[in-house]
């Protein structure tokens, strides 16, 4: 098992289960404000320090945790739920229009970033964590979509896509029972990525006021709410973005040391 797998990791565990924890346990009420103790230093009470209306930063980090990874996750879950039928769809139907449709469909997707994507369908719905997941997981549908077509595509001509394609099987089957298991492994990498990106896609939303609203802490917002008193209380942007940086860090290790592990052919390059 690779270094950047366990660093990776052991990294994405630990933010997993400080939102976990979070449901149970958190040092103070994360909405609970005490002001004669605003901007305080991280110290024995209060381990990363209070913000400008007293709140405890460790409890809101281990919430906003919570928010990030459950706007990311249900995000990539939309992208790979949508995304791979549609790779498929496109692959095993190589050339025809459906084809076409699907591959300018994404690129229509791609013209438009999650961002300017969020900001239209805030203007239409308003300000929120579910329209921020809508908006990032439209954001990776075509992602999903691109990454399995072209894997799929150099499936189909391999000879044991034509024995099943002779034994009678329709593109729909063998698309489900030998293309999808054969790409997987990518899926899985490409993924572990996508919700890297995803944290970093929510935190921004959260920055511009698009994402998860008061009183839910949000790691973005936090940052957005610091950026005044820099000076005043450094830990105020210090632990937001130190949690945002090790958990992308996390998610990216452990995507690289996945793809070395998942491919065979690197392995076969470590023997």
């Amino acid at each position: 098992m690779s270094r950047n797998l366990l660093i990776g990791g052991a990294l994405s565990s630990l933010v997993l289960l400080a939102a976990l924890l979070s449901f149970a346990w958190t040092p103070f009420d994360h909405a609970a404000m005490d002001i004669p103790a605003k901007l305080q230093p991280p110290g024995a009470t209060h381990w990363f320090g209070t913000d400008h209306f007293g709140r405890d930063m460790f409890s809101m980090i281990m919430v906003g945790a919570r928010t990030s990874i459950t706007v990311a996750l249900v995000a990539v879950g939309i992208g790979i739920a949508l995304g791979v039928p549609l790779g498929l769809a496109a692959a095993a139907r190589r050339g025809s229009w459906l084809d076409e449709l699907i591959m300018r469909g994404n690129d229509l997707v791609f013209a438009f970033p999650s961002l300017v994507i969020a900001i239209l369908i805030t203007a239409v719905f308003g300000a929120g964590a579910v329209n921020a997941i809508i908006a990032i997981g439209i954001f990776n549908i075509p992602v999903f979509a691109r990454i399995t077509r072209g894997a799929a595509l150099s499936l189909w001509e391999r000879d044991f896509i034509l024995a099943a394609q002779v034994a009678g099987k329709g593109s729909a089957r063998i698309s489900a029972e030998h293309i999808l298991p054969n790409v997987l492994n990518l899926l899985i990498v490409q993924g572990t990525i996508q919700f890297s990106l995803a944290i970093l896609a929510e935190a921004g939303l959260s920055y511009v006021g698009l994402g998860a609203q008061p009183p839910t802490p949000s790691w973005g917002r936090m940052l957005a709410d610091a950026q005044t008193m820099v000076g005043l209380a450094p830990h105020l942007a210090l632990v937001p973005g130190v949690a945002i940086i090790l958990t992308v860090l996390g998610l990216n290790l452990m995507g690289d040391g996945l793809r070395d592990w998942l491919d065979p052919r690197l392995r076969v390059a470590r023997t």
